[in-house]
């Protein structure tokens, strides 16, 4: 039985946060149109707008909030939350690219609610996954690279047995576990430091699911987790 656990080490750092999860099987996530999603990523991207309304960058709401929870944990130089990397890369005028049915889904997802997405290959974990604080050395290569870079002791990371599967919380994620277009189980989250936003995130992981199911055939579960409810099971 695989589990998603939050550890405690994660809670003391963020005491309020909650992960909305979507657990995910049957998946068809096969590409049969390059471009199908590009229209719904245009219109998110749209939406997106609402969150940088303020010319000075780190004023915008969304954006200093995720600096100010990537300032209490060690990173990366350089590190920015996902959801800040979507929206400067639309505030400079640049479309977000049609990579696979589920990842455009998701991403769609995150720049109209103005949260962070993102989604891993549950079939390729190795036993429970974790989001926690690193002890430091957590094995990592990620997209288009073939060098190991370890997790620093200090970093907020979802790890698995065998290292990390996401550094600097949701930065960048691991090669090993990314979703592909021959994934089948899978398990999305959608992340926020506390719980001012909870019926968003509610609203986020319905609309997503609902996508999922309609455009992928998967069958899905919903949870939200936090300090008092830290564990879900993955599979049986």
């Amino acid at each position: 039985m695989k589990r998603f656990i939050i550890d405690p080490s994660f809670f003391e750092l963020f005491p309020q946060a909650e992960i909305g999860i979507l657990i995910a099987g049957n998946i068809d996530n096969t590409i049969q149109d390059e471009e199908k999603y590009a229209p719904w990523l245009r219109e998110c991207e749209k939406l997106a707008a609402r969150y940088y309304p303020a010319e000075v960058w780190t004023e915008n709401p969304v954006v200093r909030t995720w600096r100010d929870a990537f300032s209490k944990f060690k990173t990366k130089k350089g590190a920015r939350c996902s959801i800040e990397a979507l929206l400067k890369r639309v505030s400079n005028g640049n479309e977000i690219g049609c990579i696979n049915p589920l990842v455009d889904l998701y991403n769609g997802i995150s720049l109209k609610y103005g949260m962070p997405a993102g989604g891993e290959n549950s079939d390729c974990f190795d036993g429970d996954l974790h989001l926690k604080v690193a002890a430091g050395g957590e094995s990592f290569i990620t997209y288009g690279s073939d060098k190991e870079e370890p997790a620093l002791p200090g970093e907020v990371i979802y790890a698995d047995g065998t290292g990390a599967v996401c550094r600097c919380w949701n930065w960048r994620e691991s090669v090993r576990t990314m979703l592909t277009e021959d994934v089948k189980n899978a398990i999305l989250v959608i992340e926020q430091t506390d719980n001012t936003r909870h019926e968003e995130l509610g609203a986020a992981l319905d609309e997503l699911a609902g996508l999922m199911q309609a455009e992928l055939g998967a069958t899905v579960e919903k949870t939200i987790l936090n300090r008092e409810n830290p564990t879900v099971q993955i599979e049986a």
